[in-house]
């Protein structure tokens, strides 16, 4: 089949086989490509797509793009089902199977160092928020009218200083939660609180989003000290996902970032930004 090589990830040889009907960027099934007792997991994609000029175009496409991260994460979960994937940028693109063991091989130690360091571990995503106001009931009275000036300045207050206590009471149940979940797992990622304008209707305000790494085999074990907090704060939800492989511990130039023939459009699919 011709087309370039669209290159999912980096993993050492699969202890077990992926599921038989995998599809992955374009309709194609993902295929290995060994080089040195490395692993690349690629698929065929069409020029007319993925060359560079294309995928220029491509970027300003959010349905493209959403199309593509899907594809490219639906991989990168069967990967990690099985194996420990070293993933690599959304439209990682070569010319050829030439051109992805050149690259294997000039990333060999690094690709090598960087699989001791994560095998056998898995991410964890871990977010909390303050819950949104419930709506009245519909049967509910209408809040009374302040009488005077000095009654709306007093509501105000009030419902500031109620927000502001909601607010302190949160973060003191993300720290604690973090600081447990530290102690439970090799490694963790503070990321920026998700913007509440970007989440979905009804999630509410973002204080805790992290990531941890944890060993597969202790991962019940994180999984139900998270289940144990859901619930434990009325106005708080805790929210977990994972398993995924391991995107937030991989270190600063550990991903492919494209090269002479190559292209690579920044920044990572999946849910858990």
């Amino acid at each position: 089949m011709t087309g370039l090589r669209y290159v999912y990830a980096v993993c050492r040889p699969l202890g077990a086989p992926l599921q038989a009907d995998l599809t992955g960027v374009a309709g194609d099934p993902p295929r290995l490509l060994s080089h040195h007792g490395l692993i690349a997991v690629v698929s065929h994609v069409p020029e007319r797509d993925f060359s560079e000029e294309a995928l220029r175009r491509h970027l300003e496409d959010l349905d493209w793009l959403a199309a593509t991260a899907r594809a490219h994460q639906q991989v990168v979960d069967a990967l990690t089902a099985v194996t420990t994937p070293l993933p690599l940028r959304l439209a990682t693109v070569f010319r050829d199977d030439s051109g992805v063991r050149v690259m294997m091989e000039r990333r060999e130690d690094h690709f090598r160092r960087t699989l001791d360091r994560l095998t056998g571990r898995v991410e964890w995503g871990v977010k909390v928020y303050v819950e949104p106001e419930p709506e009245p009931a519909a049967a509910a009275p209408p809040a009374a009218k302040p009488a005077s000036g000095r009654d709306y300045l007093r509501q105000r207050r009030q419902r500031a200083r109620a927000a502001d206590d909601t607010w302190q009471r949160t973060e003191r149940f993300a720290g604690r939660l973090h600081s447990t979940l530290c102690a439970h797992a090799e490694d963790a990622r503070l990321h920026p609180p998700q913007n509440s304008a970007l989440s979905a209707a009804g999630a509410g305000q973002n204080v805790l989003n992290a990531a941890y790494l944890v060993p597969r085999a202790q991962s019940e074990e994180f999984v139900e000290i998270v289940d144990r907090t859901k619930g434990e704060e009325p106005g708080i939800r805790v929210e977990l996902t994972g398993p995924w492989a391991a995107y937030s511990f991989v270190q600063e130039g550990d991903e492919e970032s494209g090269d002479e023939g190559d292209s690579g459009a920044p920044g990572k699919p999946g849910e858990r930004g």
